[in-house]
C-alpha cells in the first residue's frame, strides 16, 4: 500500500472506516490510534493493532465500497443498479457510451471500468458543482484522469450535437445511459447521436417518470418496445446454524428501462398486447394525464380534489362496478355491526343485552 491510496479499515464489530494514507498522519478513534506510516509499504489484506489493542483488517476498497464512502453531491447510483446497467446495456470494452446526469460519478466509474482505455464515455452534467465532485471522485479512484472519459458541463440536448457523435455521419455511440429527471425530453437528441441497434437505458426514480419515458419512446417511432424492471437486494445473516435473512435490505432505489435504436426509416411493429382499460385517452390515444415529470398521470386526481386519480384507471386498474361497491359496503356494514355487538355483550349473559351495563357498575371496558 502506497502513500495517497485510500484504504478501508474494518474493526472487530464490522464497522468500516475509509482513510487516505498520508505520511506522518495518525488514525484516531475513541478506542486508540495508530500511524499511517505503519501501513505504508505493507501488502493489501493485512491487519494492524492500535494503541488500545484493537485490531483492524486493512484492504483496498472495491469500487462498490468506494462509491458508498466517497463524497457525494447528488444521490449515487447504487452498486446493484450500476451492475445491472453495465450488464443489461451490454457495455463492452472499446464501446462509445453517452452518459447524461453524472451526479457524483458513481455510475461513471462503472462505465469506465467496462469500456476500458480503448473506449469512450461522453458524460454530460448540467450542474458545474456536481461535475467537479464527479471529476474528483473519478480521479481519486483511478489515480488520475481516465483516458476514456470526456466530461461536458451543459444541457444534453444542446451539447450533444457538438460532441462529434452522429448516426448520420457514421460516428454514432454504441450505448446511452440517461440518469436524469426527464429523459423523455432527450430521446430524439440521443437517437440522432446513436448508431442503429444501440442500447438506451434510463434510470428513473418514480413510476410516473417510468410511464412517461416509456410512452415517449413508443411515440417517437425510433426505438424498440421498451422493457422495465427494478431489483431489490436482501442480505443474509450467517452465524453458525443461525442462517436467516437480515432485518434490513436495500429495497427500491430506482427503475431501469431499456430500448434499442431502430434504423432510420424503419417503422416499429405494431404492439399486439391490448392495453389496460383507461390506460389511454379515448380521444387522442395518448396516456391519460397532462402533467410532466413526477406529476404525470396525477392530474385527474388533482382535478377531482384528491391526491390520486379518481378511479385509478390512469394506473391501469380495472374500475370497480357500482354493484360490487354496494355489495362490499353491505358486507362491511354487517361485519361492523357484528363486531360492535360482540364487544358490548357480556359473555355468559343470557339476555345478550347490548347496552353494556348488566350489573349497574358503569360501562364495560373493551
Amino acid at each position: 500500500m502506497r502513500e495517497g491510496e485510500r484504504v478501508q479499515l474494518t474493526d472487530p464489530r464490522g464497522r468500516l472506516h475509509t482513510i487516505t494514507l498520508t505520511a506522518g498522519k495518525e488514525f484516531h478513534t475513541h478506542r486508540g490510534r495508530f500511524g499511517h506510516d505503519e501501513l505504508i509499504g505493507r501488502p493489501d489484506g493485512t491487519t494492524i493493532t492500535n494503541s488500545a489493542g484493537v485490531q483492524y483488517l486493512v484492504l483496498r476498497p472495491l469500487l462498490a465500497d468506494f462509491v458508498l464512502s466517497m463524497p457525494r453531491g447528488a444521490a449515487v447510483v447504487y452498486p446493484k443498479d450500476a451492475g445491472q446497467v453495465v450488464q443489461m446495456a451490454d457495455v463492452f470494452p472499446g464501446a462509445v457510451v453517452i452518459e447524461a446526469g453524472v451526479g457524483s460519478g458513481a455510475l461513471t466509474m462503472s462505465l469506465l471500468r467496462a469500456v476500458g482505455d480503448a473506449g469512450r464515455v461522453h458524460s454530460f452534467e448540467r450542474r458545474a458543482d456536481f461535475a467537479d465532485i464527479a471529476r474528483g471522485n473519478v480521479e481519486t479512484f483511478f489515480g488520475g484522469p481516465h483516458p476514456a472519459w470526456r466530461l461536458s458541463v451543459g444541457d444534453l440536448v444542446e451539447s450533444l450535437p457538438g460532441s462529434g457523435l452522429s448516426a448520420a455521419a457514421g460516428t454514432g455511440a454504441d450505448r446511452a445511459v440517461l440518469d436524469m429527471l426527464a429523459p423523455w425530453e432527450c430521446l430524439d437528441a440521443v437517437a440522432d447521436a446513436m448508431a442503429p441497434g444501440g442500447v438506451l437505458i434510463c434510470y428513473v426514480a418514480t413510476a410516473t417518470q417510468l410511464s412517461r419515458v416509456a410512452e415517449a419512446a413508443r411515440a417517437s417511432g425510433r426505438w424498440t418496445e421498451p422493457e422495465a424492471w427494478e431489483s431489490m437486494v436482501r442480505g443474509w445473516h450467517l452465524e453458525g446454524l443461525a442462517v436467516r435473512p437480515q432485518h434490513r435490505m436495500v429495497g427500491h432505489t430506482g427503475f431501469l428501462l431499456t430500448t434499442r435504436r431502430l434504423a432510420d426509416g424503419v417503422t416499429p411493429p405494431l404492439r399486439k398486447r391490448r392495453p389496460a382499460p383507461g390506460a389511454h385517452s379515448a380521444d387522442t390515444g395518448e396516456i391519460t394525464g397532462t402533467g410532466t415529470g413526477q406529476d404525470a398521470g396525477l392530474d385527474a386526481g388533482h382535478d377531482a380534489g384528491v391526491g390520486e386519480p379518481a378511479d385509478g384507471t390512469e394506473y391501469g386498474d380495472r374500475p370497480v362496478s357500482d354493484r360490487k361497491a354496494r355489495k362490499a359496503a353491505r358486507e362491511a356494514a354487517a361485519g361492523a355491526a357484528a363486531s360492535h355487538h360482540a364487544a358490548r355483550t357480556v359473555p355468559g349473559d343470557p339476555t345478550g343485552d347490548p347496552t353494556g351495563d348488566p350489573v349497574g357498575d358503569g360501562p364495560l371496558e373493551a
